[in-house]
């Protein structure tokens, strides 16, 4: 019997995908625990519907990386700090520092967690890699002023 596999069955195969298995293992394990489908035609089509939205999606998302690269690449960050008599800032700028001042001074919303900068902790230009999608990051200037 063809079925359509609604989560991950473990020696079977991945959820979305199309198995044989035997009647009575379909009508007695996968169907009750809604675990799998019978692979009639609507279930196929629904599936082939769902692959290709996904599909798209992900094409739309790496398109929008792709632009927001662009954009992060030609900004800059100011953040100002103030620091002791040996040059030294009090604290350190972090990413969460850096997602704050892009919502700020650009209206750019990135989740702290997407930032890799190691801790600021003088004045001057740094360089802030921001993980965007798979495979795409950007570099965004920081730069640190009393």
């Amino acid at each position: 019997m063809k079925v359509v596999l609604k989560s991950d069955v473990k020696g079977q195969g991945k959820k979305g995908q199309i198995i044989n298995v035997s009647d009575g293992y379909a009508r007695n394990f996968l169907f009750p625990k809604g675990l799998a489908a019978p692979a009639d035609a609507k279930a196929e089509n629904e599936l082939k519907n769902q692959i290709s939205s996904q599909e798209y999606k992900a094409k739309v998302d790496l398109e929008n990386a792709k632009e927001m690269k662009e954009k992060l690449e030609k900004i800059e960050v100011r953040a100002k700090a103030s620091a002791g008599a040996d040059g030294k800032i009090y604290g350190s700028i972090t990413n969460a520092h850096v997602s704050e001042l892009l919502a700020s001074q650009h209206g750019i919303k990135i989740d702290k967690r997407k930032i890799s900068l190691d801790a600021v902790k003088n004045f001057g230009t740094f360089h802030a890699d921001i993980k965007l999608s798979s495979g795409i990051s950007a570099e965004l200037k920081v730069i640190v002023e009393q």
